[in-house]
């Protein structure tokens, strides 16, 4: 299936059912989402429990949502569903208005380059410099050499490291590489951010560097998913959050500060 194909599988998101949350069905009525789950179950084997249980969450084009919730809440299962990773034993998901039913496996990496994730141990190789860091993903997606060299700089200066491209990731601290990761998913312009944990190795002080940075990117355009641990965050954004306990959602607020704890 080429980039066509994958857009032809584009759907209209209709109305989610009787048993979809409230604010899923009035997400859907308003605006076709960003990222729509259904029901969405997922258990890895009989003798353990729901890693998801009937997960029903929608997201709006440009929204920042967090994703919040204890060690073994579910966060990580939701985005391996999210990002196709793993594929769940029922509901439906659709992500950037491709509905994952319509997916073979072989352009699951296709998918993957139209998706921006982002992740706590930053991922950077480490034999390569931070440009090259970032121009493998626009290697990878068959961008010329003129398209890279045009946008690598301009990415890396919107995420504060112009006059770093020929630094090795050994070479920079971790609130440094946190922004290579976040210039490389973002040099391709995706229309979403999956940020998984992206403050979980850092101090204070980068934290808010790196949330601050995220804000920005949102405030592009690009929606943001950031999902995290730290109650922290979610009172200083007060923002859309998302709460997970034990595979389900057990709230879902507009304004994570006032009742995110």
């Amino acid at each position: 299936m080429n980039n066509q194909a994958i857009r032809n599988t584009a759907v209209k998101a209709t109305p989610a059912s009787q048993s979809t949350s409230d604010r899923a069905k009035q997400t859907v009525a308003r605006v076709r989402p960003m990222i729509l789950m259904d029901r969405v179950s997922k258990r890895y084997d009989k003798e353990s429990p729901l890693a998801l249980d009937r997960v029903s969450l929608s997201i709006a084009p440009r929204e920042f949502a967090i994703i919040i919730g204890a060690s073994g809440a579910g966060k990580s299962t939701l985005l391996k569903m999210l990002t196709r990773e793993e594929k769940p034993d029922s509901g439906k998901i659709v992500v950037g208005g491709i509905d994952y039913d319509t997916l073979y496996d072989k352009d699951i990496p296709l998918l993957r380059r139209r998706i921006g994730v982002i992740f706590q141990d930053f991922k950077l190789l480490p034999n390569r410099t931070v440009f090259e860091n970032v121009a493998l993903s626009l290697e990878i997606s068959g961008h010329s050499n003129r398209e890279i060299r045009d946008n690598v700089p301009r990415m890396l200066e919107l995420v504060g490291l112009r006059g770093k491209e020929k630094k090795f990731p050994n070479q920079l601290s971790g609130g440094e590489k946190q922004r290579v990761a976040i210039a490389r998913a973002m040099v391709r312009q995706p229309k979403i951010l999956f940020a998984d944990e992206p403050t979980g190795n850092l101090d204070a002080r980068n934290t808010w560097e790196i949330v601050r940075l995220l804000l920005k990117i949102n405030k592009f355009g690009t929606t943001v998913v950031l999902i995290t641990h730290s109650s922290e965050i979610v009172k200083r954004l007060n923002t859309r959050t998302i709460k997970l306990d034990h595979g389900k959602i057990v709230s879902d607020v507009e304004h994570g500060g006032d009742n995110g704890r």
